[in-house]
């Protein structure tokens, strides 16, 4: 399978560079260039590439606009902005940027950053599969206490458990949990087959998993079913969260 890839940059220069380097990966195929927002948006719609390259400051529309545009029609193309502008960065990851290079960039690290985007949407490495739930008799509650007493949540509804300021929060479809615990004790307390700590400050229900998307350089997101909250997951967790899908 080979990635379709789109450059959008005003200036040639840089689509020459970014050119030659898709034109020596294996796995890419480069399907357009486009100098403006305006024109990226059609090639975007007529091609409808795997992965797009995108200037911040461009004619007609910049490129964090465009993207928005872009992912309102298909939230799986991947964004990598290339700019001398330092200062979009965060609008950029607002829109799930999978890179954000800072001209003048080095070749290597385009490379790097298609070969990951690669690796990650290969068929190989799609993180589709759910875990089935554990059965048996038992009574599966987990009890936390907090200021207004006791609570016995069930297990099967817990969708996210994660810190927020100083205290641990516990997300169900309908409620929200607040106690002084933290997150390493609910974690020694919640089934390791059923959760998963996905980062420092986040642990979720494998079952309630619905997308992982690329967040920075070595962050993915993690969108999560029947709740707005999302969480965050490491590289490193994200290589242990594949083994254990594809062990299971």
């Amino acid at each position: 399978m080979e990635l379709k890839v789109l450059i959008v940059d005003d200036e040639p220069g840089i689509r020459l560079v970014l050119r030659k380097i898709i034109g020596r990966l294996d796995g890419f195929v480069l399907v357009g260039e486009a100098e403006d927002g305006l024109t990226a948006l059609r090639l975007a719609a007529r091609y409808q590439p795997d992965i797009i390259f995108l200037d911040v400051e461009m004619p007609g529309l910049n490129g964090v606009e465009c993207a928005k545009h872009i992912r309102a029609l298909n939230d799986q193309t991947f964004f990598i902005f290339a700019t001398a502008h330092q200062e979009y960065m965060s609008k950029a990851f607002e829109v799930y940027a999978a890179d954000y290079l800072i001209k003048p960039f080095k070749n290597e690290r385009v490379r790097q950053t298609l070969n990951r985007i690669k690796q990650f949407i290969s068929p190989s490495t799609v993180l589709t599969s759910v875990l089935p739930q554990r059965s048996g008799n038992g009574l599966e509650k987990l009890l936390i206490r907090n200021k207004d007493g006791i609570n016995l949540i069930d297990l099967n509804e817990i969708i996210l458990v994660q810190r927020e300021e100083r205290n641990t929060v516990i997300y169900t479809a309908e409620h929200r949990f607040s106690t002084s615990e933290t997150l390493t004790e609910l974690e020694q307390r919640l089934d390791p087959k059923r959760f998963f700590r996905s980062h420092k400050s986040y642990i979720i229900n494998l079952a309630m998993i619905e997308k992982i998307v690329l967040y920075g350089r070595w962050t993915y997101l993690v969108k999560l079913k029947k709740i707005n909250q999302d969480a965050l997951l490491t590289s490193e967790r994200y290589s242990e969260l594949e083994t254990l899908f594809q062990n299971y």
